[in-house]
């Protein structure tokens, strides 16, 4: 009887080390989140034997190393957007500083009105298409424009496109030609997206392109190519950087968002888009999932 009243006793002994130290344990890791800052990188460990303590250790460290991720990811998008708003904010005030001037210039030159007022219309043109695409960059960034993919026509869209820039192409005497496999050439897309898409490729070619505006497709594949204007090579690894700019000068408008929009916006309907120079042509391929 005594012997095994003992063995209770060491029993009972023992399992009341093994929760004193539990609580020690327990009370360690409390104190070391407590006082520890959030924006450090701990990572607590425990000393217990057993699966239980060491269970608990690996759920608490993957909680705080999913609030460091997700704390790094909204630095670095509050970085990115006040990146943004600085490189994009002399590109807001330049057309709108023109506008301003010759609303100034109306009131000394009457007879130059329509005149004055016909350049007002471009520069705040200019400035709409700028905040457009500002918020067009942000709301991808976002994760907030939701995008319906599904299979649809390639050149509806495309048409839609080129007829909205015919006053540019012509004033430009850039003729487009079209090489399609065929007409009812089929993508994964959507709608609104393609277009946009296709907007932002035409319009690079217009602002930074020297004529020759090539659009060819085939399954899966569509290319917009057009020549190079004299002087410095946009690098094709950096061209679809946000702001990027073959040469120091921007004299030639823009926000400098519209390849960045078409990478995000190919990216989210599953797709790739890629660069290549060859001889004086730049051609920029657009590669739409078949899934």
């Amino acid at each position: 009887m005594l012997p095994a009243l003992i063995l209770a006793l060491a029993a009972l002994g023992g399992a009341v080390l093994r929760l004193w130290a539990y609580r020690a344990q327990m009370l360690e890791m409390a104190r070391t989140l407590e006082e520890t800052p959030t924006e450090s990188d701990l990572r607590l460990t425990v000393r217990m034997p057993g699966a239980p303590p060491r269970r608990l250790c690996r759920a608490v460290n993957a909680r705080l190393e999913e609030g460091r991720r997700l704390r790094l990811e909204t630095q670095k998008r509050e970085r990115e957007l006040r990146y943004t708003m600085a490189c994009i904010s002399h590109d807001i005030r330049t057309p709108l500083a023109g506008a301003m001037g010759y609303l100034q210039l109306l009131e000394g030159e009457p007879d130059r009105q329509a005149e004055y007022l016909g350049i007002v219309g471009k520069r705040l043109k200019e400035l709409e298409e700028l905040l457009e695409e500002l918020f067009l960059y942000t709301r991808l960034q976002g994760g907030s424009l939701p995008l319906e993919c599904g299979e649809m026509a390639a050149l509806p869209p495309l048409w839609d496109a080129l007829a909205e820039f015919y006053p540019q192409l012509e004033a430009a005497g850039a003729r487009p030609e079209l090489r399609f496999s065929r007409e009812d050439l089929k993508v994964r897309a959507d709608p609104e997206a393609l277009g946009r898409v296709y907007r932002n490729l035409i319009a690079n070619a217009l602002r930074h392109g020297g004529g020759g505006l090539t659009v060819s497709g085939r399954d899966g594949v569509i290319c917009f190519s057009n020549e190079l204007l004299p002087g410095p090579r946009p690098d094709p690894e950096h061209l679809f950087d946000r702001f990027y700019q073959s040469s120091p000068s921007r004299a030639k408008g823009g926000a400098g968002l519209g390849l960045s929009i078409v990478r995000e916006l190919m990216e989210r309907m599953g797709g790739q888009v890629s660069a290549r120079i060859t001889g004086d042509r730049l051609e920029i391929r657009l590669s739409f999932s078949h899934t």
